[in-house]
């Protein structure tokens, strides 16, 4: 069992949690995620890890309550144990000093994004971070982002905090600009990630995506999360979850993202209370 040793509201909608796992606080590296399970019935949930305590052994996770599982996981409390934290898992976020990199995250994809943006100013590059949110109280991590751009810049759909608009306008505004960018990584949902790798593709800047959000046991052996890039077969969960935006087909993402919506609403209605 994996305790809960620290819950923080965030948002309305997003919760950071500490869980005790010293073998994977020990081992962890940006870029990698674990998968939990609230009870031994229930579904198998991915996270990107956020950051870890190894002197603790404590284990960040920010997780968005936007289904069943996530909505389950955020009413828990501190004290109470997860009966499944398996981790670290996937490939490691390759850094290196690229020049100006520009760190990008929609949404719980935000919190994904601090460890990569901390990584790459540790590698000596100039970090740029484009944060959106659909509204002023869905904004999180501001100052944590804070300490490792150079510049930032947050957007809300609404225009309650920020920037009115989308991460991809000021991306979009940044290379009409001229700005030098060697280097973007995108976190968040899937058609903003097609977004930015459309704008970026042009002007041949490298840009990685992550895919951890359609992986189920996190082994490869499921099937859940294949997906193609440069025309072959992958699996986000062993082979990435970070993969060429220039390289993904989206277009299939998209679609299989949209086969089970019914299904999960169904099981999200099925765990309310009567």
């Amino acid at each position: 069992m994996y305790k809960i040793v620290e819950k923080k509201v965030l948002s309305s909608q997003v919760t950071l949690f500490k869980i005790y796992a010293p073998q994977i606080a020990k081992k962890r590296k940006p870029g990698q995620f674990i998968i939990f399970r609230v009870h031994d019935m229930g579904e198998r949930v991915p996270l990107t890890i956020a950051d870890s305590d190894p002197q603790k052994g404590t284990v960040t996770i920010i997780c968005q309550g936007i289904g069943k599982t996530t909505k389950m996981l955020n009413a828990m409390k501190e004290g109470e144990s997860l009966v499944d934290f398996v981790g670290p898992l996937g490939v490691p976020t390759h850094l290196e000093n690229f020049g100006t990199s520009v760190v990008i995250g929609g949404g719980v994809g935000v919190a994904e994004a601090i460890p990569l943006a901390q990584g790459l100013k540790e590698s000596g590059n100039k970090v740029i971070c484009i944060m959106g949110f659909r509204s002023k109280d869905l904004v999180f991590m501001e100052k944590e982002f804070g300490q490792y751009s150079d510049k930032l810049y947050i957007t809300t759909d609404d225009g309650t905090y920020g920037e009115k608009g989308l991460v991809t306008d000021v991306l979009k505004r940044l290379l009409e600009q001229g700005t030098s960018i060697n280097f973007v990584l995108a976190i968040g949902p899937v058609l903003m990630m097609k977004a930015v790798s459309d704008l970026t593709k042009s002007k041949g800047i490298k840009t990685m995506v992550s895919l951890n959000t359609i992986m189920v046991d996190g082994t490869g052996m499921c099937g859940a999360c294949r997906c193609t890039v440069n025309g072959k077969r992958k699996f986000a969960c062993v082979d990435g979850p970070e993969f060429d935006g220039h390289e993904v087909d989206f277009e299939e993402l998209i679609k299989r993202g949209n086969m089970y919506k019914s299904q999960e609403k169904q099981s999200e209605e099925c765990s309310q209370p009567k």
